[in-house]
C-alpha cells in the first residue's frame, strides 16, 4: 500500500484527491491545504484523510512515500524538489516547471535518487487521444499534413499565469504524442485584453519534422466551450471533439493527386490533370469510457511499483515546458520565430 500526501486542493485538486483516493493500491493520508475551508472540505469527503496546513507535517512523517502537487505553476519546482530531496516519488499537475532548466535539475535527483517523476498530462491517457495515437501509427490516415487544436472557453481567467501556460499545456502534450516527437520551432502571438502583462488569448504554430504544421488557439475569452483537435492526413482526417457526445469521427475524404484512381473530380468539365477529390463515409469508432485521470493516478503508482518510467514522465513533461518556454521567448519577441534548439541543451 502505497501512501501519498496531496499538496493542494484548489480548482483541480478534488479531481485528483478523488482520483488516488480510489486507487486499491494507495492511500492519501494528508492533504496539505492553507485555506481554511478546503481543509474543511477535505475532512468532510475523505474523513480517512488528514487536513493539515504545513508541508513540514507531511515531510516529517516516514509513513509518506509520494507526494501529489496541485499547486500554482510558479510553486512546482520549489514543492517538487522538496519532495524528491526528501526521498519522495513525485506527481506534479501541468506543467512540470516553468523552465526546462527547473525539470532538468528535478529530474537529475530523482534519477540519483532512484524516484519517480510522472506530470499530470491526463490527455495522455484519454481513450480518444490513445485511439488517434493508433490511427497515425497504423497508416489509416496517410501521412500527416497538420493538426490544429482549440481549447476556448469564457473563463476561468487566471492571474498567475496567461492562457497560454494555463491551457495549452494540454494540446502540446496531445501534439508530442501523437507525432512522436517535439517542434523545430515555435512561434506565438497573444493579447492581454484583460489584465497588463497575461495574455488572455494566444495563437502559436509549430513546424515539426517532415514539414508537418500544428497550431494551438487558447483562450478564455471566447462565447463558445470548445475542446478540439483536428488531424488531416493524406488518406483521411479525423476530429477529437471532447465536449461532443461521439468523441472521434473520422473523414474517409481528402485530395489526389492526378494519377490516383481513388475519387471523382467535383467540376463536370475537368481541365488536364486534375486533382480527384475524394468524399467518402465518416465514421465514429466506439471507445472506451474509462476515466483518464483514474488512469493517470494508476499508472504513478503502477510506475512506481513496478520501477519503471510513467506514460507521462519527465521526459514528455520536458518537451511541453520546452515548447511553453519557447511559445513565450516568441510572445516576448513581438510574435518572432524560436528554435527549440534556444530553448533545450545539449543534454539534461
Amino acid at each position: 500500500m502505497l501512501t501519498l500526501a496531496q499538496i493542494g486542493c484548489g480548482y483541480w485538486g478534488p479531481n485528483l484527491l478523488r482520483n488516488f483516493s480510489a486507487q486499491k493500491n494507495a492511500r492519501v493520508k494528508y492533504v496539505v491545504e492553507a485555506s481554511a475551508d478546503r481543509r474543511r472540505y477535505v475532512q468532510a469527503n475523505y474523513p480517512s484523510t488528514q487536513a493539515v496546513e504545513q508541508i513540514e507535517t507531511v515531510l516529517a512523517d516516514a509513513d509518506v512515500q509520494g507526494l501529489i502537487i496541485a499547486t500554482p505553476a510558479r510553486t512546482h519546482f520549489e514543492l517538487a524538489m522538496r519532495g524528491l530531496e526528501s526521498g519522495r516519488h513525485v506527481f506534479v499537475e501541468k506543467p512540470l516547471a516553468m523552465t526546462v532548466a527547473e525539470v532538468d535539475a528535478m529530474t537529475r535527483v530523482a534519477v540519483r535518487k532512484g524516484l519517480t517523476l510522472m506530470v499530470g498530462h491526463t490527455f495522455l491517457y484519454n481513450p480518444a487521444v490513445l485511439f488517434l495515437k493508433q490511427l497515425i501509427d497504423s497508416g489509416e490516415l496517410g501521412r500527416i499534413y497538420y493538426v490544429y487544436s482549440q481549447r476556448l472557453n469564457l473563463g476561468v481567467v487566471r492571474s498567475d499565469v496567461n492562457a497560454l501556460w494555463n491551457l495549452a499545456p494540454h494540446d502540446i502534450s496531445i501534439f508530442n504524442f501523437l507525432l512522436g516527437g517535439l517542434p523545430l520551432s515555435v512561434t506565438a502571438h497573444g493579447t492581454d485584453y484583460l489584465q497588463k502583462g497575461i495574455e488572455d488569448v494566444v495563437f502559436a504554430n509549430l513546424e515539426y519534422p517532415n514539414q508537418v504544421r500544428a497550431s494551438l488557439h487558447v483562450s478564455w475569452l471566447d462565447p463558445n466551450k470548445v475542446r478540439k483537435v483536428t488531424l488531416v492526413g493524406s488518406l483521411k482526417m479525423a476530429v477529437y471533439d471532447d465536449v461532443a457526445n461521439d468523441k472521434v469521427t473520422i473523414y474517409d475524404k481528402g485530395i489526389d493527386s492526378p494519377d490516383s484512381t481513388r475519387g471523382v473530380h467535383p467540376f463536370d468539365q475537368a481541365p488536364a490533370n486534375p486533382l480527384i477529390y475524394r468524399f467518402g463515409e465518416s465514421h465514429v469508432p466506439k471507445l472506451s469510457s474509462v476515466e483518464p485521470l483514474r488512469e493517470e493516478a494508476a499508472d504513478f503508482i503502477d510506475a512506481i511499483a513496478q520501477r519503471r518510467p510513467p506514460r507521462s514522465g519527465a521526459d514528455s513533461g520536458r518537451g511541453v515546458v520546452a515548447v511553453l518556454e519557447a511559445a513565450s521567448l516568441s510572445l516576448n519577441k513581438t510574435s518572432q520565430r524560436v528554435q527549440l534548439d534556444e530553448i533545450l541543451p545539449a543534454s539534461a
